[in-house]
């Protein structure tokens, strides 16, 4: 088995209210980090989980209807939380990274998919099918602005089911081994976003369970303490994803040992990332 150096950084941020990611806490804007991972595969090379945000997210929004969006979300990004401007304190430049693997389509996860013009994107079947389907006008309502996606998403695009080799879980069914080594592992979390993945990584000490929104807090899975009914309106299925929580607390009983780290739980984040750092080897 292959082992990778896995580092997780954030690119800016959008506010939500405390009572919406968990019912019955008190109603208070918190902050949701646009978490992101980059990933040194011995073989491959960089890999990125996600993007995070951009500028180019205000561009994206300064118009009615698209407006709306960035009126509920209340995004904060400076240029020296994007990606790329964190990828080049490493010294690294968009040419490095080779492949990104994005666990759905929405702003905050795709929003420097720009950057990276010369990546292979990595996404399910359902994820990509759709985000092409949705209308121009109305994306923004399912979490997606369709002038953040490359012009030539179609020729990069790389569907997870067709070119990775399929495993049999107990517990999630079909996963499939990105490279076919072990190294990154792509499960299926439906609920929050029509295809959504996430990404089990195997590091030289630990196994990390990257899984997007599969869960806004670490309460969801470890205690069922799952968001507000009212979140459901912004959900693709809100019984895939009262499935999938199940299956994140089963998985976390029997792995206890894997860390589990959903993308906007600041508590699971700031355990891994001292404030401030810029793209943290954990």
């Amino acid at each position: 088995m292959s082992k990778v150096k896995l580092f997780l950084g954030r690119a800016g941020y959008c506010m939500a209210k405390s009572s919406h990611a968990v019912k019955g806490e008190p109603s208070k804007d918190i902050r949701f980090p646009a978490l992101f991972a980059l990933m040194y595969h011995p073989q491959v090379g960089y890999v990125l989980f996600d993007t995070g945000y951009t500028k180019r997210f205000y561009t994206a929004t300064r118009n009615w209807p698209n407006k709306l969006y960035a009126v509920i979300t209340k995004v904060k990004i400076e240029d020296h939380e994007t990606v790329v401007e964190q990828l080049a304190k490493m010294g690294l430049t968009p040419d490095d990274i080779k492949v990104i693997v994005l666990s759905h389509f929405h702003a905050d996860h795709m929003g420097g998919l720009l950057d990276f013009p010369h990546a292979s994107i990595y996404c399910s079947q359902q994820a990509f099918d759709h985000t092409m389907q949705l209308p121009r006008i109305t994306a923004f309502s399912k979490g997606v602005l369709k002038s953040l996606l490359p012009k030539d998403i179609s020729c990069r695009v790389r569907i997870i089911e067709e070119c990775c080799t399929s495993e049999t879980d107990t517990l999630f069914g079909k996963v499939y081994d990105l490279f076919g080594d072990g190294s990154i592992v792509c499960y299926s979390l439906p609920g929050h976003a029509a295809g959504q993945v996430g990404v089990l990584v195997q590091t030289e000490t630990k196994q990390f369970f990257l899984i997007a929104d599969a869960c806004w807090d670490q309460r969801a899975y470890k205690q069922q303490r799952l968001p507000h009914p009212i979140v459901r309106l912004m959900f693709h299925s809100w019984k895939s994803y009262c499935l999938t929580i199940e299956k994140l607390k089963q998985f976390h009983q029997l792995h206890p040992e894997v860390i589990i780290i959903p993308s906007h739980c600041s508590e699971s984040i700031n355990a891994l990332i001292p404030e401030g750092a810029v793209l943290h080897e954990i």
